[in-house]
Order: structure tokens, then sequence, then C-alpha cells
């Protein structure tokens, strides 16, 4: 006959921050997951600078500060520790979508973007030399593709996948898990509306909307956009449906339905 051994009480996380932590335990199966978790949270919102880092995030000196237990505990916890990172986000999700003041409508903006941090050594996963746009130049880094569910009166991140260059593959874009950063964004878009995420508009920068591959599996998976393109793009429009080829059934209040993108007939 199996026993049931009773979950050992966990410190809990200060003030208000405990009853949110509490709704993710049952998902992380020990003491120290849980415990950790409470710990990243904290760290996060905590008014420290450079709350990226490890250190910081334990509350532990800079660069000193790296072997300090609670330091090793969290790097264990977010890198070793084997909790699933897609059902703690689900559950986030989850949370966003039931609470009244942040529940997403279909009046929203889906926000797609990616983002790169600067990495110094070379055998890091997802690593290569990438485009920083925040940094206005190519460096060694790992970008990330990220989507953000947003109104006028509040934004949250809904998704993010790292993007893996094309070196990291034996067989470079020819192999088959290889997968462009537009092609991640298109996944995403759908993932977001799977996840019951409503919104009027994917909306994102000219490094996607100058991609016609990008708006084009947009388009057949009937989701609308709003995308920059840059000036050196060449678009058209047949004289009688004269719109911007950026924008695809938006319906804005004052705005007439704009025609399918470029490429896309």
């Amino acid at each position: 006959m199996a026993v049931m051994t009773a979950r050992c009480p966990c410190p809990p996380a200060p003030g208000p921050l405990e009853y949110y932590a509490a709704g993710f335990d049952d998902l992380l199966d020990s003491l120290a997951q849980r415990r950790g978790f409470r710990q990243y949270l904290t760290g996060l919102l905590a008014p420290r600078e450079r709350n990226k880092t490890l250190t910081c995030l334990a509350g532990a000196e800079p660069v000193a500060g790296a072997q300090h237990p609670a330091v090793q505990r969290l790097q264990f916890f977010l890198s070793e520790s084997p909790w699933e990172h897609e059902r703690v986000n689900a559950r986030r999700l989850e949370r966003l979508r039931e609470d009244p003041r942040t529940a997403p409508h279909a009046g929203g903006v889906l926000v797609i973007d990616d983002s790169g941090d600067p990495k110094d050594g070379t055998a890091i996963a997802h690593v290569g030399r990438q485009w920083l746009g925040r940094y206005g130049k190519t460096d060694n880094s790992v970008v990330t593709v990220t989507t953000l569910w947003a109104d006028e009166n509040l934004h949250y991140p809904l998704h993010a996948v790292p993007y893996t260059p094309a070196h990291h593959f034996e067989r470079g874009r020819g192999e088959p898990g290889f997968r462009t950063k537009w092609r991640i964004a298109a996944a995403l878009a759908r993932q977001a509306r799977a996840a019951g995420f409503p919104f009027r508009a994917a909306v994102a920068d000219g490094a996607y909307g100058d991609v016609d591959d990008f708006r084009c599996e947009l388009h057949a998976a009937d989701v609308p956009f709003v995308m920059a393109i840059r000036r050196r793009r060449g678009v058209w429009a047949y004289a009688h449906e004269a719109h911007t080829p950026s924008t695809r059934h938006c319906g804005w209040p004052g705005t007439a339905p704009a025609g399918p993108a470029t490429g896309c007939r």
C-alpha cells in the first residue's frame, strides 16, 4: 500500500506575494523547488539593480557573491531542477485570464518582438553573433522571440521562445528543426489565440513587417495585423482598393477594411 507523506511547509514569500506563489505549489514537487520559486519571484520584484543576474536575484554581492549558498540554490532551481516551465507559464496565463483586472479582451493587441542579451561565452545554448536592436550592433548574444498582450491600460508577456542560430544545426538552415524568427513569431501568434487571449491585431516592427512570408502566414491563419515596413520596401495596391499594405482587417473605428498584405494575393 502506497504511503503518502505530508508536504513540508515552505518559508512564505513576503506579504501578498505568498498568496500568488502558493497558487503554483501543486506544480512544484519538492520543498527546494517551492522555496526557489518564491526566491525568484521576490528577486524579480525587489527594487534592485541588475535583477537579471543571479547574484542580484538572490540578494548577494555582484561577482564576489557568486558562490553564496542562496545564489547556488537559485542557480540549481533555474537550470537543473526538473520543474516544467510550460506548465508554470500556463498557470500564470490562466490566472491573468481569470482575474477581471487583467482579463484579455478582443480590443487589445498582440505585440510581437524579439529581445537580445549579450553573452561572453560561445558554448551557451542558442548563442551566436546576432543583431541587438537596443545596442545598435551585432554581437555575441542570445535572442528570444516574445509575444505580449496589451491595451491602453495594461500589458503583460505571454510566451517566449529562444531563436537558435543556424550554426547550432548540423545542416544549418536545411535542418528540419531550424526555425527563423518570423516562423517562431507566427507560431506564437497562433499559440496566444489557442491559450484564450483574443486580440484585435498582431503588431510588429519592420524586422517582421518586411517579411512577406510572415505576413502571408498570419493572413492564412486569419490573424489581423499591423506591421511597420521600411521605406525602401516597394508596395502596391489596386487603385480601387487603396490601403496600407502592411495592415489587414483590423477594423478600428473610422478606418476602412484593409486588403491583404503585399505578396498575399
